[in-house]
């Protein structure tokens, strides 16, 4: 069967079930129960149903009208994904889904499965009029006969040496936030502030390391753990120690019922609705906090703080070794999107502590890298040519940090258009504008985002994604609460946090241009007269630029020593870590400009 042939046919047989289910709509979101930003293979029901597999988006369907929402990361990707005769095409935040439900299903009873969404989707969605009905198993599961079994892979301990705190210290710490607040227990639905919390880390995903469970956290520090016991050994099981009770996931609901009467706090945004009903079912007086461990795991502690160091520095050997083999082969020819990748993985796969890719490396050369998030796919990869862009984004999980770095490189031999120049040195310029910002404490992401959109703005130019979002520490490479982004919640940044740092430009049909470090945040030194705390940034991450997408005469001369400053940085950092002919190259890449 075709693909657009299984859309039609998996859209049919969802529309079939709605009378039997008492609705005349269903909500599809891409997340699991655990609302992480990756999911395992039977979690991916939005890409059952539509084709579309990114990591974000929902589909709303109807018996009459489908819709599905992405954001501007997945505008081609969900073209290409997508029959446009079956699916109406939305962008999420521009147009979102309340407003489409608002226009087409008013008045409409919609189904949703309680454990994929949290209470703030949910509260967004009722405004648009539609009578959103909780179901009692997900539409989906029920008609999808070849669907993979859940993930089993075993937890295993993260040592000391690499999380710098103890699990019994952060427990505490987490508990007597609980106890300052009044309340009794805290629903821990995020599988990533129980890895945090518990130092434990899984292969349940792909890319990202964690034991997929949910936990409640007690105000005395004690906390139930709801996970598949068989994927926790003795060694996990001895290291979680006395104070940790391991249940099995089915236990959940009987667990939430004995809490009737106990303050319990549910983080709205990372909290499938289903707990906050099953508490209030059982008598459980509710308190909207964040979840007590993610501004804490967003705040790296100095053990974290300086294995993201050593984490990039390593890195940053894998990427000097990719960046001078391609130098030379690109021009050659024989090179796709997919080999140049495999490249740089196997380059990775030869530095100590590596875990993984920290997400599918995103390869695209010319019109492919307009694509935000391009993911280049066996039989349907293209060739890198000559005299084009190339754009390479990618990451590592080590056990001691996280990397996400991107460079866009010119394939040569000939010399690269004037206009391209332009759009790459002002993608620069605004990388560097961030880089070297100075910002009094309280400031937050939101706030700074357009530092890094001048540039393109003054010559009437954008780009339709964040600049940058956190990253976790031998965790997600996308982690919140902070983020530079428009759209983000104002959370003010504070020191230990890691962000990426990636304007981009893309003419599509054409090139795509992004340029990406890491930053740890981190005071600044106070200055005469200064009345308050700021804070800035270090960089983390060690690669050069490609020089010869850089039109010297844009830029200021702070940018072009800054630029020189990183470059001399660069050499002296990992230079010495090279052989002879990577070490020769990576010198003339970091010369003066």
């Amino acid at each position: 069967m075709t693909r657009s042939g299984a859309q039609s046919s998996n859209l049919a047989i969802l529309r079939s079930s709605l009378p039997g289910l008492g609705v005349e709509g269903v909500l599809v979101p891409r997340s699991d129960e655990f609302l992480g930003e990756y999911v395992p293979p039977s979690a991916e029901r939005l890409a059952w149903l539509t084709g579309f597999t990114g990591s974000a988006g929902m589909a709303v369907v109807t018996a009459e009208k489908a819709a599905i929402f992405t954001d501007g990361r997945y505008t081609t990707q969900v073209a290409a994904q997508t029959d446009p005769a079956l699916w109406e095409r939305r962008h999420l935040i521009d147009e979102p889904p309340q407003d489409w439900l608002g226009e087409h299903a008013a008045g409409l009873r919609i189904g949703y499965d309680p454990r994929l969404h949290p209470q703030s989707a949910i509260d967004r969605l009722a405004e648009s009029g539609a009578v959103l009905v909780p179901l009692a198993a997900n539409p989906i599961d029920d008609i999808w006969h070849d669907r993979p079994a859940p993930p089993h892979a075993a937890a295993v301990p993260q040592p000391a040496e690499y999380a710098g705190l103890s699990s019994a210290g952060k427990r505490e710490a987490a508990a007597g936030l609980l106890r300052a607040a009044g309340e009794d227990a805290a629903v821990l639905a995020d599988a990533h502030s129980i890895a945090w919390l518990l130092n434990i880390r899984g292969g349940d995903l792909s890319h990202t390391p964690l034991a997929l469970g949910s936990a409640l956290l007690h105000a005395d520090a004690r906390v139930d753990l709801f996970m598949e016991p068989g994927k926790l050994g003795a060694e996990v099981r001895a290291h979680l120690g006395n104070e940790v009770t391991l249940h099995p996931p089915a236990a959940l609901a009987e667990s939430l019922a004995a809490l009737g009467g106990r303050t319990v706090r549910v983080d709205p945004d990372l909290t499938p609705v289903w707990y906050a009903a099953t508490l209030r079912e059982a008598g459980a007086r509710l308190t909207g906090g964040e979840d007590p461990c993610r501004l804490p795991r967003a705040c790296k502690n100095p053990v974290e703080q300086e294995g993201a160091r050593a984490a990039h520095r390593r890195d940053a050997v894998a990427m000097a070794r990719f960046l001078a083999w391609f130098e030379v082969a690109a021009p050659q020819g024989g090179q796709t999107e997919i080999t140049a990748a495999d490249r740089l993985l196997a380059f990775r796969a030869e530095v100590p502590l590596f875990r993984g890719e920290s997400f599918p490396a995103i390869s695209g050369a010319g019109e492919n890298g307009a694509i935000i998030h391009y993911r280049a796919m066996p039989g349907s990869e293209r060739a890198i040519g000559p005299d084009e862009c190339y754009l390479i984004d990618s990451g590592a999980q080590f056990t001691d940090g996280t990397t996400d770095i991107t460079r866009t490189l010119w394939t040569g031999p000939g010399t690269p258009p004037a206009a391209l120049k332009d759009r790459y040195t002002r993608v620069l310029r605004g990388h560097v504008a961030l880089s070297t910002l100075r910002f009094p404490q309280g400031a937050a992401g939101p706030h700074l985002d357009a530092v890094a959109r001048r540039p393109l703005w003054d010559a009437g130019l954008d780009y339709d994604h964040g600049t940058g979002h956190g990253v976790g520490s031998f965790l997600s490479v996308h982690e919140g609460p902070v983020a530079f982004s428009r759209a983000a919640k104002p959370v003010p940044l504070r020191e230990g946090m890691i962000l990426s740092n990636e304007p981009g430009f893309y003419l599509p049909g054409a090139y795509g241009i992004r340029i990406e470090n890491l930053l740890l945040t981190r005071a600044a030194p106070q200055q005469p007269d200064q009345k308050k705390p700021f804070l800035e940034f270090e960089t983390l991450t060690l690669a050069p630029y490609d020089r010869r997408l850089i039109d010297l005469p844009l830029l200021t001369p702070a940018e072009r020593a800054w630029i020189d400053a990183y470059h001399a940085r660069v050499l002296a950092e990992v230079g010495p870590q090279l052989d002879a002919g990577t070490a020769a190259w990576l010198a003339r890449a970091c010369a003066p400009l």
